[in-house]
């Protein structure tokens, strides 16, 4: 690969993603790709795919040079295989299988040829399903997994991995990195990754290359040189260098309150929910994801759902939120909400469960519904009855702290994968912390954040902690876990269990 001058703009912005981008990458490399959030790296690996351009599916403007084998990357696409940061985007087929086989089959490979790669790359992923499972039941997790096998399995010359990782438990990240690993150290593939939790990939690669939002690279050589070299200024900058990590201001400073929240709020009882109905024929019964669940969130306590991908994490936030109805038991208000409205959560009206319980979902783009960033934003305060000075002032507090004054007129859709996380989250903040709801349920609130921007995200939850709010949270993320969790809630085997428990209180 080979950049001369390169640059992107996106459609419809003035500011440039990347400019003046002068990289090559030699055949066999194994390059990480760091730079705060929104600093253009998605961007250039789509551009190195080859899906950037005037005839490619992503549009904007292009200046210098950029060619993979000395070609165009459109020109290479057969030799590249992407994973992007969200897997629903790469999703095609209905079934699991028929979804790894597409691009083997696109390749006219001998149908003889196709079903062992499909089988091989299933389990190389560590993908717990058969090759008929429906992609419409699977967790984020889960999709993440399919999607790198699909990646995998068209053996590509160029892999080109975005944040592979991050919607991953542990177990699984680590299976996922063994097999990337595994791959380069047994083919002449080239990789290029982005990753922010730099600490876990370090092994994987030879190269580190920093890239500057809205310009170049500003760093580029060995893990260990350019780390020594730039250590201090990248992580200032919001990279996360090992040895680095961020530590939020504010509340969250101080860590869990002394005192062990007791007041409930909301109370699963026998909470039963099952799999989605799938899509054609079923073939049997739905399975049953949570059986007989029992839990409470408590008032000014963050909660942390953890478990292994598909465990029931997504659905139990979506339980307890009031926006899916459980196959049995009940979700019942407690406490203040229940001076709101006794009856169980799925029956509140709409407009009154958006007043009480705020939900970020696993997907930022489900929640937007205006035309740019600044109106997502004001949405919601002025639904809400909040004055015109009072939601303007927290527009612009909220631009500023989550680093998205630059984007405020731009199209919630077009952001990065980090950006649109952080959106997602302030719309659940924007009617101000005097009038934040009750309860904010978030399912990964931290993904792809560089390390300011989870500060500012950990600092505003831990504002309305202080204030009596209950956080529930589905994460991966164990720094979350470290520096803000109070309780810690273990997802699986249809149940849900404390982490540990003191003094009756169910807490990590």
């Amino acid at each position: 690969m080979r950049l001369s001058g390169w640059g992107w703009r996106h459609g419809a912005r003035d500011a440039w993603a990347l400019r003046g981008v002068d990289l090559v990458i030699e055949p066999g490399e194994r390059v990480l790709l760091l730079g705060a959030s929104g600093a253009g790296k998605s961007t250039l690996l789509h551009a190195l795919a080859g899906l950037t351009g005037p005839d490619a599916a992503i549009t904007g403007e292009q200046e210098g040079a950029l060619l993979v084998d000395g070609e165009p990357a459109d020109r290479r696409r057969g030799d590249i295989g992407l994973v992007s940061q969200d897997p629903e985007t790469q999703l095609v087929m209905a079934r699991s299988g028929d979804d790894v086989a597409f691009g083997l089959e696109n390749r006219a490979l001998p149908r003889a040829d196709i079903w062992p790669r499909v089988h091989a790359a299933l389990d190389g992923v560590g993908f717990p399903y058969g090759i008929a499972r429906s992609t419409a039941a699977l967790s984020g997790g889960e999709k993440q997994r399919l999607v790198i096998a699909g990646a995998l399995a068209m053996d590509p010359r160029l892999l080109l991995l975005d944040e592979p990782t991050a919607n991953l438990d542990p177990v699984g990240a680590r299976l996922v990195r063994d097999v990337v690993a595994d791959l380069v150290a047994t083919s002449e593939a080239t990789l290029v990754l982005v990753e922010h939790r730099v600490a876990d990939v370090i092994g994987l690669v030879d190269r580190v290359v920093v890239l500057e939002p809205g310009g170049g690279v500003i760093a580029d050589g060995a893990p260990d040189a350019v780390f020594a070299a730039h250590g201090a200024d990248l992580a200032e900058r919001g990279v996360w260098v090992p040895g680095h990590a961020p530590r939020p201001s504010g509340s969250a400073a101080a860590g869990p309150p002394r005192c062990p929240p007791t007041s409930p709020l909301i109370e699963a009882v026998g909470v039963v929910a099952r799999e989605p109905d799938p899509i054609g024929p079923r073939t049997g019964a739905p399975a049953t994801v949570l059986d007989g669940v029992d839990t409470a969130v408590r008032a000014g306590a963050a909660t942390a759902l953890t478990g292994v991908n598909g465990s029931g994490k997504s659905t139990l936030l979506m339980l307890l939120a009031g926006l899916t109805a459980p196959h049995g038991g009940t979700v019942e208000p407690r406490g203040a909400l229940a001076d709101v409205d006794r009856r169980p959560l799925v029956r509140w009206p709409a407009r009154r469960l958006a007043r009480h319980l705020g939900t970020v979902f696993q997907h930022a783009e489900d929640q937007f519904v205006t035309g740019s960033v600044r109106d997502e934003l004001a949405f919601a305060p002025t639904r809400t009855g909040l004055g015109e000075r009072e939601t303007a002032a927290w527009v612009e507090e909220l631009l500023e702290r989550l680093r998205l004054t630059g984007l405020a007129d731009v199209h919630p859709a077009t952001l990065s994968g980090g950006e649109k996380r952080r959106l997602s989250v302030a719309t659940a903040l924007s009617s101000g912390p005097a009038h934040a709801p009750d309860v904010l349920l978030l399912d990964e609130p931290t993904f792809g954040q560089d390390t300011r921007t989870w500060s500012e995200l950990v600092s505003l939850l831990a504002d309305l902690r202080s204030e009596g709010r209950a956080i529930v949270m589905a994460t991966h993320d164990t720094l979350l876990l470290d520096r803000f969790t109070d309780v810690e809630l273990r997802v699986g085997d249809r149940r849900v269990t404390p982490a540990s428990t003191i003094e009756g209180e169910a807490t990590r």
